[in-house]
């Protein structure tokens, strides 16, 4: 475990926060990721306890954009999307930016690692553009979901029921899917991830 991965801890030494012993995946590409949509969850992930691991598809650092065009923060992975596996999770997060997004589609270690979450009925988390890889994954189908407004035409061919909503919480299938469609919307977003972890 990186110190990037470690939670908060009390002077006891023992993780604090209502997320403690819970654990995040979250996959991303190396470029194009949007940072807000990554380094916002990830915060509010840690802040309450939660051990979270960044999966890239390689061994280098995200390179972050900010509104798809001025470059953003640098965030160093802990792992590998080819290297990841669902085991020992308790939840995946797919963060936006157009770039990202679309190059996580097509990536097989990608799509394999959600279908995993999904199949073992762990929580799917995804942001703005980060539902297209629903889509190539055929999670969309039958789900009540939102993300940014241009993929709305995507996943309703892919036969997903979309909704403009700050986020949308759909118990309705084997796993909890949980999205939002902005970083404007990120607050609501990483709130719903942390309720669902906690039981709530």
């Amino acid at each position: 475990m990186s110190s990037d991965q470690k939670p908060d801890r009390k002077p006891d030494g023992k993780p604090d926060g209502k997320l403690a012993g819970k654990s995040v995946l979250v996959l991303t590409t190396n470029y194009g990721t949007e940072e807000p949509e990554l380094r916002k969850p990830v915060a509010v992930l840690r802040e309450n306890g939660a051990r979270v691991t960044i999966a890239a598809q390689k061994d280098e650092a995200v390179q972050t954009v900010v509104s798809d065009r001025g470059p953003g923060a640098l965030v160093e992975p802990d792992t590998t999307l080819a290297r990841a596996t669902a085991d020992g999770y308790d939840a995946v997060l797919v963060p936006g930016g157009t770039v990202n997004a679309d190059r996580l589609r097509t990536d097989a270690d990608a799509r394999r690692l959600v279908s995993a979450f999904a199949a073992a009925g762990k929580p799917v988390a995804a942001v703005c553009h980060g539902p297209w890889l629903l889509v190539d994954s055929g999670l969309a189908r039958g789900r009540e979901l939102t993300s940014y407004p241009s993929l709305r035409a995507d996943l309703e061919n892919a036969g997903g029921i979309w909704r403009d909503r700050e986020v949308v919480v759909d118990a309705s299938g084997a796993h909890l899917l949980i999205t939002s469609r902005r970083p404007s919307d990120l607050d609501a977003f990483a709130a719903a991830i942390v309720r669902a972890l906690a039981g709530g």
